[in-house]
């Protein structure tokens, strides 16, 4: 009887084929996922969200951590099956094999309802009206020179840890959560698109393992949480707030999640986001500019403040004590995890946030 229930559970992977036709569909009409995205997401992230909320911690983490165990356990008890099946090994890995392959298929489905689709639907340039179009080496350099400009005057603005002398984000990381969430509420006026009502990003616990694999943040479709890693500098942590937060809203493209999440921070009555905010664009603009003519993007980093540039150091000096073989893995795993949602580009489809930042700098300049 066993068996025969077993082989009864293999009609759960046609959940794989039924995922598939959904990504077909979404990746040939974007009209059918944009409709998806404003519909029937909202209602659903919501829904789940509003649950996840009530948890204080990330479910998202805690869901990892019984899978790996699960997985573990799940394999040793098959290896000792196999062991003692003799004869049947074969027989006995096959039906081994099932119980894993019709999860996938399951997970893989639910992926595609929770975000999957949202990876074709319309551009944020699109909805929100930006133009994007190619831009001259005098418009980058304009608008990184405002960048830093900007970026000079909040630093000034701010305070500084006794220690260190750099930037710090004021209050605890549960305040900062909130303040992000309230930074989002204020942009859904600006940008209905962007919709309100969803809760605060979540600290992990496990941060630090996070910075090893050269991950900032998380969403996880499956619990619809924003997963943040707290142990990176600190003023780098209400951007990536933000950026998880752009997810959850539906915006799934790396690019326009940084983006997004970039405006959150600049709508923000608080200095640490706006500071936050801008300097994430700043460093993607100054990067760009950097590579088509140093020399303008060296004059430019000389202006910077002392304090923008311990800032700037601290974060070199962070994320270099974690190269190594796990942050190549890590990198590699999410290159390819982008270009299996359209994502041509893999990782280097974050440099196009900057197409994003100059449509937004020459709209303001024309409204001037």
């Amino acid at each position: 009887m066993k068996k025969i229930v077993c082989y009864k559970r293999l009609w759960l992977s046609l959940f794989a084929p039924a995922a598939f036709l959904l990504s077909f569909i979404a990746s040939n009409a974007p009209a059918f996922a944009e409709w998806y995205a404003v519909t029937i997401y909202p209602v659903l992230s919501k829904s789940v969200n509003f649950i996840t909320s009530l948890a204080p911690f990330s479910i998202a983490e805690l869901l990892i951590v019984l899978l790996v165990i699960g997985a573990a356990a799940y394999l040793i008890v098959c290896v000792i099956k196999i062991r003692k099946a003799k004869g049947r090994c074969g027989k006995v890995l096959l039906l081994s094999l099932i119980t894993p392959v019709c999860l996938a298929s399951v997970l893989y489905f639910v992926f595609m309802l929770n975000c999957g689709i949202n990876y074709s639907r319309y551009t944020f340039a699109q909805t929100s009206g930006l133009e994007i179009r190619p831009s001259s080496k005098a418009e980058l350099t304009a608008l990184c020179n405002a960048l830093a400009e900007k970026v000079s005057t909040l630093r000034k603005e701010e305070k500084a840890d006794g220690k260190s002398g750099t930037k710090w984000t004021s209050g605890n990381i549960y305040e900062t959560a909130k303040k992000a969430q309230a930074a989002f509420e204020k942009l859904h006026r600006q940008y209905p698109l962007l919709p309100a009502g969803y809760g605060q990003p979540k600290p992990v616990i496990a941060s630090r393992l996070m910075s090893w694999c050269n991950i900032t943040g998380i969403f996880f479709p499956f619990t619809f949480e924003a997963n943040v890693n707290v142990d990176v500098p600190q003023y780098s942590i209400p951007a990536t707030m933000c950026h998880e937060l752009s997810h959850l809203r539906g915006y799934m493209r790396e690019d326009e999640a940084n983006f997004i999440g970039y405006l959150a921070c600049e709508y923000s009555d608080d200095l640490d986001f706006q500071y936050s905010g801008n300097m994430l664009a700043f460093l993607y603009t100054y990067n760009a500019l950097y590579d088509a003519d140093s020399g303008a993007a060296n004059t430019i980093y000389a202006k910077l403040s002392e304090g923008v540039k311990r800032d700037l150091a601290d974060n070199n000096a962070y994320w270099e004590q974690f190269k190594g073989p796990a942050a190549v893995a890590a990198s590699a795993v999410n290159d390819s995890y982008l270009k299996a949602n359209k994502q041509e580009d893999g990782v280097k489809s974050y440099g196009r946030m900057v197409d994003l930042l100059l449509a937004e700098y020459r709209a303001n300049e024309k409204a001037r």
